[in-house]
């Protein structure tokens, strides 16, 4: 059975053009689009380095912990990304849709799983696991990167949904197996 061409999958894909769509009429403001790029960009990556890195300065114990778990986790976490992504090759928005353009220019082809959602969840899971609960806040800030992907038209909504699985679930292998 081929997978991509399977009914359960087409069913999902219809869903997730629609929500996507309906997002896009509600997400098209000039202000809102300024919002979803700043959120987006703290995603970018290099700040999860630097705030381990400062961390461990001022907090060698925990902080060892916490490059500990990032590290691992980053590392199975990018591989199965770059997996997923060359594995499913899910089409981004603009090109999957007719007449559609994207708010920014996405740095790769496909879309699923989005790297930014995954990373920004791997990390809060990764710092909740570290710190404790004082951190669970973070996950709004997780959602909203989420959030900013598809606003920016350069993910749909379950491009992001396991974005957030993948993450988390990464963080939290790394931290009980190989970690503690």
């Amino acid at each position: 059975m081929n997978i991509a061409n399977s009914t359960l999958l087409k069913h999902i894909h219809n869903w997730d053009v629609d929500v996507f769509q309906r997002w896009q009429v509600r997400a098209n403001r000039a202000r809102i689009m300024r919002i979803a790029r700043k959120v987006s960009s703290t995603a970018d990556g290099w700040p999860y380095a630097l705030f381990a890195f400062v961390y461990y300065l001022m907090e060698p114990v925990t902080g060892l912990l916490l490059v500990q778990v990032l590290g691992w986790a980053f590392l199975i976490e990018r591989a199965f990304y770059l997996l997923m992504k060359n594995s499913f090759k899910r089409r981004r928005p603009p090109a999957a849709l007719p007449n559609f353009s994207s708010f920014i220019v996405a740095s790769d082809e496909f879309s699923f799983p989005s790297g930014h959602t995954s990373g920004a969840f791997l990390f809060v899971t990764s710092c909740a696991l570290v710190f404790g609960p004082l951190v669970m806040l973070a996950y709004l800030w997780a959602a909203m990167v989420a959030m900013s992907r598809v606003s920016l038209g350069v993910h749909f909504p379950t491009d992001t949904a396991m974005g957030a699985f993948l993450g988390t679930g990464i963080a939290l292998f790394s931290y009980h197996y190989l970690v503690i």
